[in-house]
């Protein structure tokens, strides 16, 4: 239309400075009987621009008297955007400013002048579940729920993560469930969920998230060895009864972990409550000649295998490499003891207190002096392991 408008206006400018150049411009007759109209043609080309611009005028007005109700409703649409996204902001504020109460009341202002409606419900959940109101929470995820059907990642994740703050770990892990069918590779859903199958003691399930984050770099390797050793514990524990099951279990976990200390220990104290002392022993003697290990040289003196004799040999060479270790040399007096060697187990078990005095060392020896007979030499053993264990 403005274009138009120019193209007309520069015509007209034209056409007058023509006519105004001519000496004698012209007349222009008008006949439509009876009447008969005689005017310049400067005076006719002044009334068409008038009229033009008139119909313009009029034409422009109604346009615009049309559109008015449109206009409106797009101020008043712009205004309460602008008030809703100032009432978002300020709760975004308040919330990391702590200000609870707040927060809340400005994110359901947000949400009620359809301010981002899946952040202004999720933002008044989080702040109502800080106030510990969690009928509240759950009547605002379910707003999300209902006004944006279509963005339900934000909300799920919310709501599970919510849900284990409140330790209601089997809702918050079905949560999950959905959340991991609309995108299987969510690295932030995968770590939620390591949390909740550590709380609800799913350990299997744990063992595959630390493998899962460990591909995509979404865990620190330092922190995946020690959940890694956490979860192998603790289904250690759950299958020390059955020997078989206990190896079976063994066998799957890798190489690698199987030599780490803890695992390691817990494993052969497992294999020695089923009953499995050969295997226990072996798991000692494979992971000390890794590494060495205080806790698991004291268990290898209560690991008595098959082949006695071949442990005592073994055992001593160690001793050679670690010639005043206590452990190691209560150790030897154990297993000679059970081996009958009565003369050796003794040497060994005064060594060892010689190196370091301890309450199990005193103990052994005690139990070696009865089985010998020296029932004097074996209470004053006794007397000395109890003192050390009342003072520790």
């Amino acid at each position: 239309m403005k274009g138009l408008f120019w193209v007309l206006a520069l015509f007209a400018l034209a056409v007058a400075i023509s006519l105004g150049m001519q000496t004698e411009p012209g007349y222009v007759i008008l006949v439509y009987p009876p009447y008969r109209i005689e005017m310049s043609l400067a005076l006719l080309l002044a009334w068409c621009a008038m009229l033009f611009f008139l119909g313009y005028g009029v034409v422009r007005l109604a346009t615009h008297t049309l559109q008015l109700p449109a206009y409106v409703r797009d101020f008043r649409a712009r205004r309460r955007h602008e008030k809703g996204h100032e009432a978002f902001i300020d709760a975004l504020m308040a919330f990391f400013e702590g200000r609870y109460n707040k927060a809340e009341r400005l994110a359901v202002t947000a949400l009620e002048m359809e301010e981002s409606p899946v952040l202004s419900a999720t933002l008044a959940a989080r702040a109502a579940h800080e106030l510990k109101a969690f009928e509240r929470r759950d009547g605002y995820l379910a707003r999300a729920e209902s006004m944006a059907p279509e963005q339900p990642v934000a909300r799920l994740m919310t709501q599970a993560e919510l849900l284990l703050d409140q330790r209601r770990n089997q809702h918050a892990l079905a949560v999950l469930k959905q959340l991991q069918e609309l995108e299987p590779r969510h690295v932030a859903a995968q770590k939620l969920e390591l949390k909740a199958q550590q709380a609800t003691r799913n350990w299997g399930q744990v063992l595959a998230l630390i493998t899962q984050l460990e591909k995509k770099n979404a865990i620190e390797p330092v922190q995946a060895d020690q959940l890694r050793i956490n979860a192998h514990l603790e289904n250690l524990k759950r299958k020390t009864p059955d020997a078989e099951e206990l190896k079976r279990y063994w066998q799957k976990i890798p190489s690698a972990h199987r030599l780490n200390g803890k695992i390691a220990l817990a494993a052969a104290e497992s294999f020695l409550e089923a009953g499995a002392n050969q295997m226990a022993a072996e798991i000692v003697e494979a992971c000390l000649e890794k590494e060495w290990n205080a806790e698991l040289v004291s268990l290898y003196g209560n690991c008595p295998g098959k082949e006695l004799v071949k442990q005592i040999e073994r055992a001593e060479k160690w001793l050679a490499s670690h010639p005043h270790d206590a452990a190691l040399l209560m150790a030897l007096g154990r297993l000679c003891a059970r081996q009958e060697l009565w003369g050796k187990a003794q040497s060994y078990l005064e060594a060892s207190l010689s190196v370091e005095p301890s309450s199990a060392a005193h103990l052994a020896l005690a139990q070696l002096l009865e089985r010998m007979n020296r029932v004097d030499e074996a209470c004053k053993q006794y007397r000395q392991s109890l003192d050390l264990t009342l003072r520790l």
